[in-house]
């Protein structure tokens, strides 16, 4: 994985170093369900994770610079089309609230769009998740429509999920429009 940096954060590849950090905040009963996974109930069951993570080569690490503490992942998901992927991202609890997603989220994306050469980010997000449906819309991605029962929960329930997009074209006119603003 490329290194990615932003003001606050680092975002780097995962390595098992990282499993007391990931258990810890994997096991917070408002972290999983938030995405559609089960708190993690032992430090065996995160490390199964984190190596599928490491090994899948999709998510970064996101690591506080003053600490160099991993607070969260952000992943860019390979889908049906290579010209597409899924964004995904986990945040600690203590740093909800403070821009650290969006912040991550703006890297991942410009990284997305001009070095992996992407045409197309799709995000979900389920009914409840206000604060995720809050940064997908502060990124300026484009409400698509709502797939019913869309993903089977850890606890058998059926979700609907909340689907957005950015295309290249769009990414490419709102950093223009961002530029002009600065000067």
């Amino acid at each position: 994985m490329k290194e990615l940096k932003t003001e606050r954060l680092i975002l780097k590849g995962l390595s098992l170093d990282n499993l007391s950090d990931f258990f810890d905040y994997c096991k917070n009963p408002k972290i999983g369900p938030m995405a559609g996974w089960k708190p993690h109930d032992s430090m065996e069951e995160s490390e199964k994770i984190l190596k599928s993570m490491i090994t899948s080569n999709e998510v970064w690490g996101l690591y506080h610079k003053k600490d160099s503490r991993l607070i969260g992942t952000i992943g860019l998901h390979k889908r049906s089309s290579r010209n597409k992927k899924e964004l995904g991202y986990v945040l600690r609890e203590e740093y909800w609230g403070q821009g650290i997603t969006p912040e991550a989220c703006k890297a991942v994306i410009k990284y997305a769009f001009e070095e992996e050469k992407l045409h197309k980010i799709e995000i979900f997000h389920f009914p409840f998740n206000t604060q995720s449906k809050r940064v997908i819309e502060k990124m300026g991605f484009i409400f698509e429509g709502i797939r019913r029962e869309d993903i089977k929960r850890f606890d058998g329930k059926y979700l609907d999920s909340f689907g957005y997009s950015m295309l290249k074209s769009e990414y490419e006119k709102k950093e223009r429009n961002d530029d002009n603003a600065k000067t």
